[in-house]
């Protein structure tokens, strides 16, 4: 197998595991409190490094790397989405 054709191996399985993230359908109540809760409503891995009150430099917010950011933030949404409209729940404790 070339170079080529294991990128192009590498881009659909991307694709396709892309795909499965955008598929997930949410119907319970119970998976969509806990995917709130464990995928972040921001990226944690921004930060700003002081020395005595001095910024000396900054680490940008790595998560758009991630090939996976844009699905994981929609099934989080969808999981808000269903506790907001299908079981009235109030979600401003997962934003």
């Amino acid at each position: 197998m070339n170079l080529l054709n294991k990128g192009q191996l590498n881009h659909s399985l991307l694709n396709q595991l892309r795909s499965q993230i955008d598929g997930i359908e949410i119907h319970d109540y119970n998976l969509a409190k806990l995917l709130c809760k464990i995928i972040p409503s921001h990226c944690p891995f921004a930060k700003t490094v002081t020395i005595l009150g001095h910024t000396i430099f900054q680490i940008p917010p790595l998560c758009k790397l991630n090939p996976f950011y844009e699905e994981v933030i929609g099934l989080r949404f969808k999981c808000l989405s269903y506790l907001v409209d299908v079981c009235g729940e109030d979600v401003t404790k997962y934003c």
